[in-house]
């Protein structure tokens, strides 16, 4: 099966934002803020950036002047992420911002000249491993650190659990690792081969669990990841549609009931120049 370049839309970017700034390891934050210089601006290249939601968690966290460059393939997506962008620091410094229509894994390492921090989220797993070789070198060519977020790792945890949970959780790890255009993407895989390329190129790599913890206190958004897990895996192996109704509508009901929990497990990684 070959399939077009996901597009995650704005709707989505924005009933998981809360999420995803709630599970991001902040002791990571910690450990960059001492790495970074305090002279001049600070310059900052969000890749990938969707709506803005990296900027805005974490441009607030870091002290001193800030030039953020946020990036993105989907131009439909660049206004929302510059109407919300922040505009001061940790400090009460100021956050300027700019936009840039670019497919992140075509960089040449020169686009990053000048940088201070690179940043990404939510992104590993959409590429090749032909891409993610490219991206990470194209982040260590930058000489400088590099924090990416919430990559999925393919491991969802049901509770209780239910006897057709693992059918599909490895479905849906399937449909990650489907065909596009430009090759067979990574899906949950990404994160181990990202780690791999930043430490062999000699970096120091810290890397640090960043899970969503879902239930009825984040209604909207733990309905609408498990239809869509169930859905995505529906897509992979549609003989587990004489399953879906059954399962999807029970799931949802204790989800509603406050009986589910679900927790999806991502990984944080700092990558820092020698």
């Amino acid at each position: 099966m070959t399939t077009e370049p996901v597009r995650a839309g704005a709707d989505w970017l924005g009933l998981r934002e809360p999420a995803d700034a709630a599970a991001r390891a902040t002791d990571l934050v910690e450990v960059l803020r001492s790495r970074l210089g305090r002279d001049g601006v600070l310059q900052v290249h969000d890749l990938g950036c969707g709506t803005g939601s990296m900027a805005r968690w974490l441009a607030a966290r870091l002290p001193g002047p800030q030039h953020w460059v946020l990036s993105d393939r989907d131009a439909a997506l660049l206004p929302l992420a510059a109407a919300g962008a922040p505009r001061t620091a940790a400090d009460g410094a100021p956050v300027s911002v700019e936009t840039v229509q670019r497919d992140i894994t075509r960089l040449d390492p020169d686009e990053l000249s000048g940088a201070s921090l690179v940043t990404a989220s939510a992104l590993l797993d959409m590429m090749t491993g032909q891409e993610l070789d490219r991206f990470v070198a194209t982040c260590v060519g930058s000489r400088c650190p590099t924090l990416i977020t919430l990559s999925v790792t393919g491991h969802v945890e049901l509770s209780p659990g239910d006897p057709s949970d693992g059918l599909f959780g490895a479905a849906f790890n399937d449909h990650q690792r489907r065909d596009s255009l430009a090759g067979r993407r990574l899906g949950p895989d990404a994160f181990a081969t990202a780690v791999a390329g930043f430490t062999t190129a000699g970096l120091e790599v810290l890397v640090r669990p960043s899970p969503w913890v879902l239930g009825s206190g984040a209604g909207a958004l733990s309905a609408a990841w498990l239809d869509g897990w169930v859905g995505a895996a529906c897509e992979q192996r549609p003989e587990l549609e004489e399953l879906r109704t059954d399962y999807l509508g029970r799931r949802l009901a204790e989800l509603a009931d406050g009986h589910l929990e679900v927790t999806v497990h991502h990984e944080d990684l700092l990558a820092l120049p020698a």
